[in-house]
């Protein structure tokens, strides 16, 4: 009986962790310069990546590659986070209607993804992500500079410079998914270390609207459960 399983999802910019137990889950987040959290055995950890790995040792033969992942119409060349999510949407997200899925998951780079209710992969889109965005304006200009504070702004213009650069960002990321996203066709999900707060910007229906920020690492662990038939 499988008691504790640790999980590890390297990222662009962080590390995203989760355990396993009794049938319960736990989530977080670590940057990449901190030290390996307590606890974790790096022997017996499942992993994946899509950013540089970290500064500790892995076991190769714990890593989970997108060709793992059994989905149709699913390239291995996708970044093992989005067919992760595909996984997991498919699995845990309600769809008696068997309506499309768009997966938007808000990292460095937001990804979108679109499947049927029968998990083939129909495509999708990436767009750079909220912090991307940011700091190219500030790496790219002489007198933008990210903003402090990540409130949303209610007005459409602003004088303030930092409140127009959020908004602007913050139009561009969620004008995309409006485009993309038909209520009446899709149930979209949100995900990602900035689906929470850029979530509220949505406005469409949000009877299909479903935000869940771990929805990647929940794909890793149904994929290792199912794996060992646990589930």
């Amino acid at each position: 009986m499988v008691l504790d399983i640790n999980f590890l999802l390297v990222g662009n910019s962080r590390l995203h962790w989760a355990k396993y137990s009794k049938n319960q889950s736990k989530f977080f987040h670590t940057k990449k310069e901190e030290k390996v959290p307590d606890n974790i055995d790096l022997d017996q950890l499942i992993w994946a990546s899509v950013g540089k790995l970290p500064n500790f040792l892995l076991n190769k033969e714990n890593e989970i590659k997108t060709k793992d992942i059994q989905l149709s119409n699913l390239p291995d060349y996708f970044g093992i986070d989005r067919a992760l999510a595909c996984l997991s949407a498919l699995k845990i997200i309600e769809n008696p209607f068997k309506k499309d899925l768009l997966i938007a998951d808000f990292g460095t780079i937001l990804s979108i993804t679109k499947l049927n209710s029968n998990g083939s992969i129909i495509g999708g889109q990436l767009i750079p992500g909220f912090l991307t965005q940011l700091k190219s304006m500030e790496q790219n200009t002489k007198n933008l500079k990210v903003p402090k504070k990540y409130e949303i702004p209610t007005k459409d213009f602003l004088i303030n410079t930092e409140e127009a650069i959020l908004k602007g960002v913050i139009n561009s990321l969620t004008s995309v998914i409006k485009n993309s996203f038909n209520p009446k066709k899709d149930i979209l999900i949100t995900c990602g270390g900035d689906s929470q707060f850029l979530t509220k910007s949505l406005e469409a229906n949000k009877k299909n609207i479903i935000n869940a920020p771990n929805l990647v690492m929940e794909g890793m662990i149904i994929h290792h459960l199912s794996l060992k038939q646990l589930i």
